[in-house]
């Protein structure tokens, strides 16, 4: 399995514009659905409010860059360059 921690560092007051953006794109509900993806959960940072943490979770790492591949993804690239700063991604095998 694989997991990836993606902190999402909105530029600030964006948080809840992108999270809009990225929930009315649809993002989570076509990953959810993906080949391999066995979790795909948005969390808000308590203690930061321009912080949104992704964590996905894939069966292997060939089903993650597949979903990096998808049309999907591809827009959430282009949001992120709106709405974000920065990405951080903490990766974990198990």
């Amino acid at each position: 399995m694989l997991t990836w921690n993606v902190t999402y560092h909105c530029k600030p007051g964006k948080r809840e514009e992108f999270f809009k953006a990225i929930s009315d794109l649809g993002v989570r509900a076509c990953s959810i659905h993906e080949t391999g993806n066995l979790k795909y959960d948005y969390f808000l940072d308590a203690q930061d409010p321009d912080a949104l943490l992704l964590v996905e979770t894939w069966q292997t790492p060939e089903d993650q860059q597949r979903h990096c591949g998808t049309e999907t993804f591809a827009k959430l690239q282009a949001l992120k360059t709106e709405f974000c700063d920065t990405v951080t991604i903490d990766k974990f095998n198990d």
